[in-house]
């Protein structure tokens, strides 16, 4: 299909960012991990399994926590920084696509989750692996981050916005400018999968202040910005330039939301004898 071939194309741009890509995401809050933890009733030890880990921005915290991560990353060059960002954890990185892997401890995880990296992974086939890969019991964990546009916040995103339509990247029409809080859930799509059973779901949303190298590196990681053409980001990149430059310190204040969704696995189920739809 024509959308599988773009996801995957697009999904393949992020290895060329894997220099960039640990400094300039931003860290997801200490909140979100604290809230995983607490409602997958996770115990110091239990073993975990992220899919799509990039160089390792929520692999980090939860190692740090002496939990024991296997990390499967399709990027070469990203599993390599994975591997040098998180040497010295219980962490093994495995490279390669999550719809291709049998991951060591395939049955026995407690946790299997994705950070900003499930909507990446084919539809078709995601709770079915992830429901093969826990242990009875075990959760699905999955949350993006994304922009989100508070009242008072930055008006510099919308000014842009002519740039971006002048370069052929702009919105479609329409296009809805969420508020925190205002993220799509996707809890139902969670029950229609008939494997696992939505049990908690909890929006977060927090700022960071970018200079404009830092900003236009944060761009550089994003896989749209990642496929323009040459000139599409010169003409982008010398007219965020121009505006920044005419503030006090060039900065940019920029709203991160993301979703937590955890699942919990319903033992009764196979994969292919799935429930109807809630």
């Amino acid at each position: 299909m024509d959308l599988d071939r773009d996801r995957e194309r697009l999904r393949d741009t992020f290895n060329r960012a894997a220099g960039l890509y640990q400094r300039a995401r931003p860290d997801y809050p200490d909140e979100l991990f604290d809230d995983l933890i607490a409602v997958a009733k996770l115990a110091v030890g239990d073993r975990l399994l992220e899919v799509g880990c990039a160089t390792g921005k929520a692999t980090l915290p939860l190692a740090r926590r002496g939990f024991r991560l296997t990390c499967i990353e399709p990027g070469p060059q990203l599993a390599a920084a994975a591997r040098h960002n998180l040497s010295t954890l219980d962490v093994e990185i495995t490279e390669g696509r999550f719809e291709d892997c049998r991951p060591a401890h395939d049955g026995q995880f407690s946790l299997v989750f994705a950070a900003t990296a499930w909507h990446w992974i084919d539809p078709a086939v995601r709770y079915a692996l992830a429901w093969r890969a826990l242990r009875p019991g075990g959760h699905l964990a999955f949350w993006d981050a994304t922009h989100v546009f508070p009242a008072g916040g930055d008006p510099f995103f919308r000014q842009i916005q002519d740039t971006y339509d002048e370069i052929g990247e702009g919105l479609p029409l329409g296009t809805a400018f969420p508020r925190p809080g205002e993220l799509t859930e996707q809890t139902a799509e969670i029950q229609a999968s008939g494997l696992f059973e939505a049990a908690h779901t909890r929006h977060f949303d927090w700022e960071r202040v970018y200079d404009t190298d830092g900003y236009i590196e944060l761009l550089n990681t994003f896989s749209g910005h990642i496929a323009m053409a040459d000139w599409q980001r010169e003409r982008l990149y010398t007219e965020i330039r121009r505006q920044l430059g005419r503030r006090p310190g060039g900065a940019v204040r920029r709203h991160w939301g993301a979703v937590l969704h955890v699942a919990r696995r319903r033992d009764e189920q196979q994969p292919g004898k799935r429930k109807a739809a809630a």
